[in-house]
């Protein structure tokens, strides 16, 4: 499975088997974990199993269940940092898909356990994303019409029609989109996060900017 392919048949999955994850797979995600963390500098982490983070049952919308894996998605506070999450996130999302294996972003309805990870001084969990096979393989959510999503003037390019159909499937915290993509004259992207009581929005920009990039093609561009 390529990461286009992956981009259209990867889903939210909150319920999962328990099935152990394969010692090649862990390794291959341990290995691009920590290419992204050279790269960015965040704090990426890998729990095996471990359920008491989604053991909680005082949460009832999104609840969750089987779950024993997971990504700690830690690093420095800061709209840039939350970004970077959201776009190594996605990547680490669509790699495990590519892998046979189903997550789910989770902001709020999971508790921190300690000494299942380590933070730097620092470092904050900015979020956690659940890792595993799922019971299902989840259903997309709805689309909205694609002209709400961007500006530009004149004709619009292959690469970036390309690049808002993959945004437009990508996961934002309680499906908020709250993002927009202006074709400028220079031919550059601008991606900006757009405001919500809910907030998690620029770590949704991180998210759809790498869906963006992935089908757009980095060729064809420059982010503005």
């Amino acid at each position: 499975m390529t990461i286009k392919e992956a981009i259209k048949t990867r889903h939210s999955v909150r319920k999962y088997t328990g099935q152990p994850i394969e010692i090649e797979k862990v390794t291959a995600l341990r290995t691009e974990i920590d290419i992204i963390n050279a790269e960015s500098g965040l704090n990426i982490q890998l729990v095996l199993n471990e359920p008491k983070c989604f053991s909680s049952g005082m949460w009832k919308y999104g609840a969750f269940s089987g779950v024993t894996n997971y990504f700690v998605m830690a690093g420095m506070k800061g709209k840039e940092n939350e970004e970077k999450i959201g776009y190594y996130g996605e990547k680490m999302v669509l790699l495990a898909q590519t892998l046979g294996l189903n997550t789910c972003w989770v902001g709020l309805t999971y508790k921190k356990i300690p000494g299942t990870y380590t933070l730097r001084k620092g470092d904050i969990v900015h979020c956690v994303i659940a890792l595993g096979y799922g019971v299902g393989q989840g259903v997309q959510h709805p689309i909205k019409p694609m002209e709400q999503f961007y500006e530009a003037d004149g004709p619009l390019p292959e690469w970036f029609l390309a690049g808002m159909e993959a945004a437009l499937l990508a996961p934002t915290a309680i499906n908020q989109q709250k993002f927009k993509f202006i074709l400028c004259q220079d031919g550059k992207v601008e991606a900006k996060a757009l405001f919500s009581m809910a907030g998690y929005t620029n770590i949704d920009l991180g998210i759809v900017k790498y869906h963006f990039e992935a089908c757009a093609g980095k060729e064809n561009f420059e982010w503005k």
